[in-house]
């Protein structure tokens, strides 16, 4: 069987069809680009077609894990598994100590429905305690499996593909597709984009990831919004359930930023965005091409951010360490069984679920004013967001 923890591989051209809306709303910020990047081969200007698709990095996850998995679901819905890294390699070394590892520090299950008219999003605290599976790490070697660790260890123990066999265990559902973004990639989608508009209701000042927001309306670029979606010392208890909440109303404003841009009218930006994105991610090899990205973003381009239902996997404190939850079983099966029938999640789901307890989500909201804060002209050269947490 192949190592799981595959290296990345650039993926070869395809074909490109074509795509035209002026306003388009996606669920992902990368496939939504790569959605008009065909414009570009209609333009005479395949090379850069090709160029784009040379950026894409690949995972042959399903290769990885082999035929020891969920069965695919026939009714016509897809589950994506999507991960931000916390690696501090490379590029991310600006944004804390590089310990040789990463792990993941978001994670959500993202169900689309059978007709694309509606998401669900089930995000996994990263502190969530679980049955980690046995996986094959990096150098070749079988990780035992472990019982009751902390979810985001998976990543590290045997990358991607052992986060999704992790995920396959937890929910009994089959990941369709996986697409991971990390630090510096996220930070320079933000401002590629020229900033997300957002409202905050109250001040958050965390030194931690160096964030300081009056309580306004602003237009965060790259290393803002890194700092907002990585905060949790900042917000309400200070745990990771609050960092969830404030990264599901971003995500919701990002999608709305994409939708009002109307990229298609700038061939130019829209190939600068592209590159950016396409630059950002590791995907499956499912999704490993501009074409493949092309076909999710138009099967999705009519979703709104209000067709995103998000939720946070039900869990309850872990009575041996308060720092650690553990999923509510009974509800986390009530999720996973919506998802499997391709049905909206009940609201009696959630029920009860700490992470409900937590109102970071209240700190964002609202429509955009006059900003607070002045809106990026260009890449951000703002001090990079550090750790948000140990």
């Amino acid at each position: 069987m192949p190592d799981e923890q595959q290296p990345r591989t650039g993926s070869s051209p395809s074909g490109a069809g074509a795509a035209r809306r002026r306003r388009r709303r996606t669920l992902h910020i990368v496939a939504w680009t790569a959605s008009g990047v065909v414009l570009l081969g209609a333009t005479g200007a395949g090379y850069l077609y090709h160029r784009l698709n040379a950026n894409i990095h690949s995972v042959d996850i399903d290769g990885a894990l082999g035929t020891h998995r969920p069965a695919r679901l026939d009714n016509g819905s897809m589950d994506i598994l999507v991960l931000g890294s916390d690696s501090r390699s490379g590029a991310n070394r600006a944004y804390g100590h590089d310990s040789g590892t990463a792990r993941s520090d978001t994670a959500m299950i993202v169900h689309l429905d059978k007709g694309r008219k509606k998401a669900s999003v089930v995000s996994i605290p990263r502190d969530t305690l679980v049955d980690r599976p046995a996986c094959t790490g990096a150098k070749g070697a079988v990780e035992p499996a472990g019982q009751q660790v902390m979810f985001n260890t998976a990543y590290e123990v045997g990358g991607p593909a052992c986060a999704v066999k992790t995920v396959e265990q937890l929910t009994g559902l089959r990941m369709d597709h996986y697409i991971e973004v990390d630090f510096t990639g996220f930070k320079n989608l933000v401002n590629d984009l020229g900033g997300v508009p957002l409202t905050t209701t109250k001040a958050i000042h965390d030194d931690k990831s160096h964030l300081n927001l009056p309580a306004g309306t602003h237009t965060l670029d790259g290393s803002q919004a890194l700092g907002l979606v990585r905060t949790r010392h900042g917000v309400a208890d200070g745990s990771d359930l609050g960092r969830i909440q404030l990264q599901q109303a971003f995500i919701k404003a990002l999608i709305d930023r994409i939708g009002g841009l109307g990229l298609f009218t700038s061939p130019t930006k829209l190939f600068s965005v592209a590159d950016t994105a396409t630059k950002a991610v590791t995907t499956d090899t499912g999704l490993g091409s501009v074409n493949k990205l092309t076909g999710l973003a138009e099967s999705v381009q009519h979703l709104h951010s209000g067709d995103v239902h998000m939720v946070t996997l039900p869990v309850r404190y872990d009575p041996a360490n308060p720092n650690r939850v553990e999923p509510i079983r009974a509800q986390a099966d009530i999720v996973w069984a919506a998802l499997r029938a391709d049905k909206p999640i009940p609201a009696d789901a959630t029920k009860g679920s700490v992470a409900d307890h937590v109102d970071a989500g209240k700190v964002v909201g609202g429509k955009a004013t006059a900003p607070a804060t002045p809106k990026p002209s260009g890449p951000a050269g703002s001090k990079p967001s550090g750790s948000a947490s140990p």
